[in-house]
């Protein structure tokens, strides 16, 4: 699944697809910052779900918006957010999509298979 804004860094080879879903009703920001040379935040509005590569060693934080801060709500480690699914199959799923909504980039509010499980 190809990150255009922020891609992982290309010495790291094992990559993992992770999904994180925001269940709350506030707006909040995923944020890696534990991998040296990459950074990655997204926004994530409430019911979403943001799939993304990553390394398995990578911890995905999650802050919750309030009013006019962000407090970090949690810390969960990447390899616990990956999808019992092959990246190729993931590469493959997302482009045939891609490729059915007429663009080349991919799209973070697309949902994702009910096959998918999150471990």
């Amino acid at each position: 699944m190809p990150q255009v804004i922020d891609p992982v860094p290309p010495n790291d080879s094992d990559l993992i697809v992770c999904c994180y879903v925001n269940s709350t009703n506030k707006i909040q920001v995923a944020r890696i910052t534990n991998i040296p040379n990459w950074y990655f935040e997204r926004v994530v509005f409430p019911g979403q779900r943001l799939m993304f590569e990553s390394v398995p060693e990578a911890h995905l934080e999650i802050h919750t918006g309030m009013m006019a801060s962000a407090i970090l709500s949690d810390t969960i480690p990447c390899y616990r957010l990956r999808l019992h699914q092959s990246v190729s199959a993931s590469k493959q799923f997302l482009q045939g999509e891609n490729e059915a909504a007429g663009t080349s980039e991919p799209s973070s509010m697309r949902s994702v298979p009910e096959a998918a499980k999150v471990s």
